[in-house]
C-alpha cells in the first residue's frame, strides 16, 4: 500500500436520488470426500519419564488445530491438479492424507491407481553409503524390482547429472545434489498417480527447468498429477484445475489462472473493507457507479504519468448515516494492492447522509504509476473501523496508465545528485 500524504485529495457531492470440471462417466482417480484433519497440541511436553510421573495431569491440556476441514474434490485420470495456499493452509497436509501418511478424522479417500508421493525428497537416503548404493535401496522402496532399480541406475544419474560423483558418500553432497538425486530416482517409479510437493523449492535454474520438462513428459503420458507449490506460474503453466486453500478450508477451486489470481489476492490484494453480508432484503446502500476521470471532469479509461487521475464512485443511500467510511483501492490485474485511499485517514471527515441521497466520491492523486492496466474497487462503511461493511464492487471498472517504465510498481519523480570527492 502506498500512500501520498498531501497529493491525495478527497471531494463528495451530493445530489438527490431517483426514486428507488469432471465428466460424470469418468470414475475419479482420487476422490475425497468430507475429509477434516485435527492436530492436538499439547500444552506440556514431557523429555523424561520422571516429569510424566510427577505431573500426570498437565498431558490432558491440549489445543486443537483443523488442519483440514470438510474438504472435497474429485480428480479425473490424467489431470494435473493443483493445490495452492499460504503457509499453514493445510495443503501439505492434506496430500499427506491422501498420501495415506496422515489418517483422517473424518470423511473418505478413494484412490484407484498406484499412488507415489513426492512429498519429501530423499526419505530413507543413508548419509554413509554412496550414491550407487542409495538409488538401488530408495528405488526398491519406492515399488521397484531389484533388478528394474539396477537396470535404472545408469538413467538416474545421467538426469542428476552426477556421473562424477557415484561413490561419493552421501554426507559429502551440497543439498542441491541431494535432491538432484532424489527427484531422479523418484520419477523412476511406475505409478499412475504422483502427489509433488514443492519439490522445486531448491535446486538451480537448469535443473528446475529439467524438473519442468519432467512434468510435461508424465503429463503427456497421462499420470494423474497433484501438485502442491507457491509458484503461480508452474501452477498456470502444468495445471488442468486447482484449488485454494486457508486456514484448512477451500476457499475456491476452478481454472487455474482465476486460482492464481485468487492467491495473489489473499497474499496482496487485502481490501480496506470485507465484503458485506448478503443482504435478505435486496434493498440497501449500494455503489451505483465507478469511474475515472480527468481533473477537468470527463470520464476517462486511459491517461498519462504526468497528469494527475481521479477515482470515481457513486454511492446511493438507502438509510442515514454520520460519517461513512469511503474507500477506494487500486489493484493489479493480478489482484496486487497498490493504493489503498480512505476518507477517515488523518482525521478527514465525510459528512452526514440521509436515506434517498446519492454522492459522488472522489479521490484524486498523481497518476505515477507504471504503464499497465489498473481496477477500482469501491466500499463504504460505517463509521468506526471500517468493519462493518454496507456495500463493496469488486474491479467495477479499469484505467490504463501510458507513460516510460523503469521496471518498478511506481514512476516517482526522482531528483538525481552525483558528488565527486
Amino acid at each position: 500500500m502506498v500512500a501520498f500524504p498531501r497529493l491525495l485529495t478527497t471531494t463528495i457531492s451530493r445530489e438527490p436520488a431517483p426514486e428507488t470440471v469432471i465428466s460424470p462417466s469418468v470414475a475419479p482417480a482420487i476422490s475425497v470426500q468430507a475429509v477434516s484433519k485435527t492436530f492436538r497440541l499439547p500444552h506440556q511436553q514431557y523429555s523424561t519419564l520422571k516429569e510424566r510421573v510427577l505431573h500426570p495431569l498437565r498431558s490432558t491440556e491440549y489445543d486443537e488445530l483443523h488442519a483440514v476441514q470438510d474438504i472435497s474434490f474429485d480428480i479425473a485420470p490424467g489431470e494435473f491438479f493443483g493445490i495452492v495456499g499460504r503457509n499453514g493452509s493445510g495443503k501439505s497436509t492434506l496430500l499427506k492424507c491422501i498420501a495415506g501418511i496422515y489418517g483422517v478424522d473424518s470423511g473418505r479417500i478413494g484412490i484407484a491407481g498406484r499412488l507415489s508421493p513426492f512429498i519429501e525428497l530423499g526419505v530413507g537416503f543413508n548419509m554413509d553409503l554412496t550414491a550407487r548404493d542409495n538409488v538401488v535401496i530408495n528405488a526398491i522402496m519406492l515399488g521397484l524390482s531389484r533388478r528394474a532399480a539396477r537396470a535404472r541406475f545408469d538413467e538416474v544419474i545421467a538426469f542428476a547429472e552426477l556421473e562424477q560423483f557415484v561413490d561419493l558418500k552421501l554426507k559429502n553432497y551440497s543439498s542441491g545434489m541431494l535432491v538432484r538425486l532424489a527427484f531422479a530416482t523418484a520419477i523412476q517409479v511406475d505409478a499412475e498417480i504422483l502427489l509433488i510437493d514443492e519439490v522445486l523449492a531448491v535446486g538451480d535454474a537448469a535443473f528446475q527447468q529439467k524438473c519442468f520438462e519432467e512434468f510435461f513428459r508424465l503429463k503427456r503420458e497421462g499420470k494423474t498429477i497433484v501438485f502442491v507449490s507457491h509458484d503461480m506460474h508452474s501452477v498456470e503453466r502444468f495445471c488442468n484445475r486447482a484449488m485454494l486453500m486457508e486456514h484448512g478450508v477451500m476457499r475456491q477451486i476452478g481454472e487455474p489462472h482465476a486460482i492464481a489470481r485468487a492467491y495473489h489476492k489473499l497474499n496482496f490484494g487485502k481490501l480496506p473493507h470485507d465484503a458485506p453480508a448478503k443482504d435478505a432484503g435486496g434493498a440497501g446502500t449500494a455503489i451505483a457507479d465507478a469511474w475515472f476521470e480527468s481533473t477537468a471532469g470527463e470520464r476517462i479509461a486511459e491517461s498519462s504519468q504526468e497528469e494527475p487521475l481521479r477515482m470515481c464512485f457513486e454511492v446511493r443511500f438507502a438509510e442515514d448515516l454520520e460519517e461513512p467510511v469511503f474507500a477506494a483501492t487500486l489493484r493489479t490485474e493480478l489482484g496486487h494492492t497498490i493504493i489503498v485511499a480512505r476518507t477517515d485517514e488523518r482525521g478527514a471527515e465525510s459528512g452526514s447522509f440521509r436515506a434517498g441521497e446519492t454522492a459522488v466520491v472522489r479521490f484524486e492523486m498523481p497518476a505515477w504509476l507504471t504503464p499497465s492496466r489498473y481496477l477500482l474497487t469501491a466500499s463504504i462503511a460505517r463509521a468506526g473501523t471500517g468493519a462493518d461493511t454496507l456495500a463493496l464492487v469488486e474491479d467495477m471498472t479499469s484505467i490504463v496508465i501510458h507513460g516510460s517504465s523503469s521496471g518498478g510498481i511506481l514512476e516517482l519523480p526522482l531528483k538525481t545528485e552525483i558528488e565527486r570527492s
